[in-house]
């Protein structure tokens, strides 16, 4: 089932699915230069009190994400 990063929990890993139509330009090719790619594993590593920004991580690095950069990855969750 198809949901956004931003609805990842700890104990939970995602798969990347696909990056929202509207993120386009520099914001698309950062991500993309993050290792934000289809089929790409993701974790929570690091939750902020506030909940902006969250740290995740990505092909063996912490990429730290605002919700608004989150909302626009959609991930299959997989419980483990």
């Amino acid at each position: 089932m198809q949901k956004l990063l931003s609805d990842l929990k700890y104990n939970q890993v995602a798969k990347v699915i696909k990056l929202n139509e509207g993120c386009q330009g520099f914001e698309r090719f950062r991500l993309l230069d993050l290792g934000v790619v289809p089929g790409t594993e993701i974790r929570l590593a690091l939750d902020n009190p506030l909940n902006d920004p969250i740290g995740y991580w990505i092909r063996g690095a912490v990429i730290a994400l605002r919700k608004e950069q989150s909302n626009k990855i959609f991930v299959e969750i997989f419980d483990e």
